[in-house]
């Protein structure tokens, strides 16, 4: 699916520039990518130089930072690794966890059959999720993801794991939009539409907040705002789940 909005800037400083980068649009092509559009290719026509830090999946909408020089890169980096940046997550998942808060504590491994996805396993490196419940809508809810680890795909498995995948996840669920009629009764099509369009076509999980200490020992916290499309929704599931 094809991201339908545009990236945006949401903070930066001589260090590093914080982009809120849409779903469907990776945050850097591969070798064999390079003519796909990327939150770095996008950078780059307007910067003389980014340096890569982290990343996020393609699927995943939400905060990504990347340095402007090789100070704060390396300085942002080693943060990352040595897991001194705190991350949190937003995701509207199917169900509703039976404790508000909980941790999932399961090795993740590259799947032997299935490229390019992950799944929970002994022998795999060791994952901590922490999960806090924000919301409750019967047959979804929103949930707070803080993760320990970095691994791929983590919260999308682990959220598999505990038995409440994230919405419209085609790789860890079946990949189907939330339609309203998923959760209201009676649903008028308009006059435009001959079928349900889904309110929300794509993975529900965002990268919302990061918390970092800068090069020059300021403490940093940033904030990327919901997309449209999960905004719009969490108010429906508001407005109908009550």
């Amino acid at each position: 699916m094809q991201h339908v909005y545009q990236p945006s800037i949401i903070a930066e400083t001589d260090n590093w520039v914080a982009v809120n980068k849409p779903s469907g649009l990776l945050s850097i092509q591969d070798r064999h990518q390079h003519e796909i559009p990327s939150v770095r290719s996008w950078l780059e026509s307007r910067y003389p130089q980014v340096f890569v830090v982290h990343r996020i999946d393609r699927d995943t909408s939400g905060l990504i930072i990347f340095a402007k020089n090789e100070v704060a890169h390396k300085h942002l980096s080693q943060a990352f690794e040595n897991r001194e940046v705190t991350k949190n997550y937003l995701g509207i998942v199917m169900g509703k966890p039976t404790k508000e808060n909980g941790t999932i504590d399961a090795a993740i491994a590259e799947h032997p059959a299935k490229n390019g996805t992950m799944v929970t396993h002994a022998k795999g490196k060791y994952a901590i999720t922490h999960y806090t419940l924000l919301q409750s809508f019967g047959k979804f809810s929103l949930l707070s993801f803080d993760i320990e680890t970095g691994r791929t795909h983590q919260i999308r498995v682990h959220a598999k794991y505990m038995g409440h995948p994230i919405v419209a996840d085609p790789l860890y669920n079946d990949g189907r939009g939330v339609f309203l009629s998923d959760f209201k009764r009676k649903v008028k099509l308009s006059k435009h539409d001959e079928e349900e369009q889904p309110i929300l076509n794509r993975l529900g999980l965002h990268a919302h907040t990061l918390q970092f200490t800068d090069v020059d020992g300021t403490a940093v916290s940033l904030e990327a705002p919901l997309f449209k499309d999960m905004r719009a929704l969490l108010n429906q599931l508001e407005k109908h789940s009550k």
